[in-house]
């Protein structure tokens, strides 16, 4: 990768993207943030940290448009144990490198940091995410057709999360 890859304006709008996700995700507006996805969007968090075949893979998360709706009314309803006094959260994404660009596309890998306070205790979560996002028309219409969230312990136990990675 060159930093040419960061002059170009269809990367710059991708990044632009995965931080306002993140933003979204920390102010628990998950409404919104459901509304990121292409109707043919996944959310996957495999517990293979090498897979690629999500379907046929064990995951934590393998959420298409349906399943990631009945997970964001879970978060809302405030019925669910995830969803009662949900953690405050915190992300930080960068390290981003540009794996594809085209004129319709554009997949990042990048390094997240998520710190999470619930219940007078921190927990600390590190994972690469790789997002495809789907250039529209406008900045505006840009939309994330895959989010791979792989978590650095993902085949070890993992503390059960009350929030989305």
């Amino acid at each position: 990768m060159t930093n040419a890859n960061f002059q170009d304006q269809r990367v710059l709008r991708a990044i632009e993207l995965v931080w306002r996700e993140a933003a979204l995700l920390d102010a628990k507006d998950y409404p919104t943030w459901e509304e990121l996805f292409t109707d043919d969007g996944i959310y996957v968090v495999p517990i293979d940290p090498d897979t690629t075949d999500y379907a046929t893979s064990l995951n934590m998360i393998y959420d298409d448009k349906r399943m990631r709706h009945m997970r964001v009314e879970r978060m809302i309803q405030g019925y669910a144990p995830s969803a009662v006094a949900a953690a405050r959260t915190a992300r930080t994404v960068s390290s981003f490198v540009v794996k594809e660009v085209s004129d319709t596309e554009v997949t990042l890998r990048s390094a997240q940091i998520l710190s999470a306070y619930k219940r007078n205790e921190f927990q600390t979560i590190g994972a690469e995410l790789t997002h495809t996002i789907a250039l529209g028309d406008t900045p505006e219409s840009d939309q994330i057709k895959e989010k791979v969230a792989r978590l650095i312990n993902s085949e070890f136990a993992v503390n059960a999360a009350g929030f989305l990675i």
